[in-house]
């Protein structure tokens, strides 16, 4: 064997050692939310995979998706707007209730769904090498795509109702979406992972999910809880940022349909709105920096716990 050869070998055996001594790395290099974006095609893929199980085997397909809200929207019309709040001065109570409601089933949908994603995609995870954090992202892609129906007939009725929109409305209407996006990705993180442990944290969920339906100015107005509760109890329920977000959503499609918005905006619109939306934007990007940070931290113990 000539000296070369034997350099080439002695090269080779010390790169092999080298390579021995490198820690192992998942072939999904993760970079948390970031390597989600980089592989929008997967996850595009993964959407219209459940958006289209979702539909399967239905007559009606994607029809209900319209059916569903619209059958929702006149039960409420008919029991509380009808009956309920005869005799009462709120003004298009159904309208009041039905924006409140899409963004609380948009969260709770992205908080429930995305909690259960990790669980119910483990045949994938043991699969593909992507990142963990597409299965509770699609999730919330998901829950998103069903919002755009419920938003045309929310705007079909408010039309009818005399609703004009206007550039306050259009923004206060993307900040609410924009607040269950972020928090209810977070905690779809948070919570996913904990699941993945224990899963008593799927009916933890669905009890903090009942929660939210009451605990947020959707089945009665703020300006309710502003003359039922001290200044500063007012305050800490204002804190939780899907109150602000349902707050919003009633700004940009209820307000206008009133007789007067001016003072339905100053009757049940908390003060300094402006101030409480950038507040819980900033709060639910904390959320979701923490929740990030738990999930990369467990993530790497998920698939042998699934």
């Amino acid at each position: 064997m000539s000296q070369a050869d034997t350099e080439t070998d002695t090269t080779t055996l010390v790169d092999r050692h080298k390579l021995a001594e490198l820690p192992l790395a998942s072939p999904a290099a993760n970079r948390g939310l970031l390597e989600v974006l980089r592989r929008r095609y997967v996850l595009r893929l993964l959407v219209k995979r459940e958006v289209q199980g979702r539909y399967e085997g239905s007559f009606l397909g994607f029809m209900w998706s319209y059916i569903n809200p619209l059958s929702q929207f006149f039960i409420y019309w008919f029991f509380m707007g009808q009956l309920l709040a005869r005799g009462s001065k709120f003004e298009n109570y159904p309208v009041h209730m039905f924006a409140g409601l899409i963004i609380v089933h948009f969260f709770t949908e992205t908080f429930g769904a995305g909690t259960r994603s990790l669980v119910g995609n483990k045949g994938l995870i043991a699969k593909m090498a992507v990142p963990r954090e597409m299965f509770p992202v699609a999730t919330m892609l998901v829950s998103l795509w069903h919002v755009a129906p419920q938003v045309l007939i929310l705007t079909g009725v408010g039309l009818l109702e005399g609703w004009r929109p206007d550039a306050v409305g259009v923004l206060a209407a993307g900040a609410a979406v924009l607040i269950a996006m972020i928090l209810g990705t977070a905690l779809a993180l948070l919570f996913s992972t904990a699941n993945v442990f224990f899963r008593d944290f799927g009916s933890f969920v669905s009890i903090i999910n009942n929660y939210i339906r009451f605990g947020v100015p959707m089945l009665y107005p703020y300006s309710l809880v502003r003359s039922a509760l001290s200044p500063l109890l007012a305050n800490l329920y204002l804190c939780n940022p899907v109150s602000i977000a349902v707050i919003l959503f009633q700004r940009a499609f209820w307000v206008g349909t009133t007789d007067n918005p001016k003072r339905s905006a100053a009757e049940s619109m908390p003060d300094h709105l402006e101030l409480w939306t950038l507040g819980a934007i900033a709060l639910s990007l904390l959320v979701l920096l923490f929740a990030q940070r738990v999930f990369l931290k467990f993530e790497n113990k998920v698939p042998e716990r699934l």
